[in-house]
């Protein structure tokens, strides 16, 4: 399995047919960086739909979607399962983990807000 680099053969796009047999296999069980890369490029350059690839893999098309943003924002390194935490740890997540301030006291004879 290789992937194939349409900025290699100066054209910008890849042979579809040679693509398709460039595809990890359906029956793929361990999904490393560089298979899950294989199918985003071959989705983008037009060698499969996302619909096929989804069917072909048995993905939800939410997943294929990670797996194109992790390679727009960190590239094939974001497809690491054991990276994917420390990347999902961004700042909204970091906010939400901080310690909330505690309900203010109650008040005799108000409920209490909290």
């Amino acid at each position: 399995m290789t992937i194939v680099d349409p900025v290699a053969n100066g054209d910008g796009s890849a042979d579809a047919a040679g693509s398709i047999l460039d595809l990890p296999s359906p029956d793929t069980k361990r999904w490393v960086g560089r298979r899950k890369a294989v199918v985003v490029h071959a989705v983008r350059n037009g060698s499969i739909s996302l619909q096929e690839a989804c069917r072909r893999y048995r993905l939800s098309v939410e997943e294929f979607l990670a797996w194109q943003r992790a390679i727009d924002r960190y590239g094939i390194p974001g497809l690491r399962v054991t990276r994917l935490q420390i990347y999902r740890d961004t700042d909204e997540a970091r906010a939400a983990k901080s310690p909330r301030l505690p309900a203010p006291p109650a008040v005799r004879g108000l409920p209490n807000p909290g």
